[in-house]
């Protein structure tokens, strides 16, 4: 008799890929990572493929021959608007790696997995920014979440951008005087704004490095710096604007509902945008419960899972003391 597999739970980020195959009684019974899923650069089958990889993996670990796979839940950075959580799911059920499939964006795994039921609202800024929301009944609060074409602002890619451009402008003149323009170029040992522009935009460091500025930024912040703190407070009302609407939409504002807080930048848990964010939340939603997430994504996935197959609440207990 071979092993069932009551959920095949997928979280891919841009640059890594989680998979826990999880059993009838929410035990795990094996886990794997693979690489980024990244289907508006590679394609949606190559990026399907990374995440075969890690199936593949998931399912070679099993304590034995396989018997049974159940649903399929996905929850997919890319997968940003509805229109393209159906196409991936799509794609994801020509695959057959279940019997059914449920894709999501991996927003939605954050939220899940910081909560006890599907209710609440959560907040992610990492490279980007992103919140949704969601109630038992199924009914959910999204933003498409795609940058500024959509109304966003912030992110860690963002605001090294912002840091950027004041710096720029205060050591040429054409902007107030910052602390950026000097901590800035010499976080890669250089002496100017003007030796770091030249460097970013002739590849001699990488763009892809802009993001090691964002945790400056939040330190010349702290050190008083005017300009880097304004930033700081610009952020903290864009989450708590997010979190307000998504709160709102779903008829949460005036309930003691948790507001998860995700991603590399409010992880990091600096207290000058932490603290105000809890400090401008609790003038919005009074009654908003703040917390940083600190479980794993793939069990947010696992759970939503779960929510499909309407697994009993002790199953849904087992599998969350795995990851506790």
């Amino acid at each position: 008799m071979g092993v069932n597999v009551s959920v095949v739970a997928v979280d891919a980020g841009n640059s890594k890929t989680d998979v826990a195959l999880i059993g009838e009684d929410g035990t795990v019974l094996s886990t794997a990572r693979g690489g980024g899923f990244q289907p508006p650069y590679v394609g949606v089958e190559a990026a399907l493929d990374v995440l075969a990889g890690a199936l593949d993996e998931a399912f070679a670990a099993l304590p034995g021959p396989v018997g049974s796979v159940g649903h399929v839940s996905a929850c997919l950075a890319n997968a940003d608007l509805p229109v393209e959580e159906a196409e991936l799911a799509g794609a994801l059920e020509a695959r057959g790696w279940g019997t059914s499939v449920q894709v999501r964006n991996d927003t939605f795994a954050i939220l899940r997995a910081g909560v006890d039921e599907p209710r609440g609202v959560a907040v992610v800024c990492g490279a980007g920014i992103n919140c949704v929301g969601m109630v038992p009944d199924g009914r959910t609060a999204r933003f498409p979440a795609i940058g500024r074409i959509s109304g966003d602002w912030g992110g860690g890619a963002g605001l090294a951008e912002e840091a950027l451009w004041f710096a720029a402008r205060a050591e040429d003149g054409r902007g107030e005087l910052t602390e950026l323009a000097r901590v800035l170029p010499g976080h890669f040992g250089l002496d100017s704004m003007y030796a770091l522009i030249e460097a970013l935009h002739r590849g001699t460091i990488p763009l892809t490095r802009r993001h090691e500025l964002t945790p400056v930024l939040f330190a010349t912040a702290v050190a008083g710096d005017p300009v880097a703190a304004a930033l700081v407070e610009r952020l903290a009302q864009e989450v708590v604007a997010m979190a307000s609407v998504a709160l709102t939409r779903l008829g949460l504002l005036e309930e003691a509902a948790p507001v998860l807080l995700g991603g590399s930048v409010l992880a990091a848990r600096h207290p000058q945008l932490n603290d105000r964010i809890a400090e401008l939340l609790a003038a919005r939603a009074p009654k908003a419960v703040v917390r940083v997430v600190s479980e794993p994504p793939v069990l947010g996935a696992a759970l939503l899972g779960l929510d499909v197959t309407g697994a009993a609440p002790e199953v849904h207990r087992r599998l969350r003391a795995q990851y506790a």
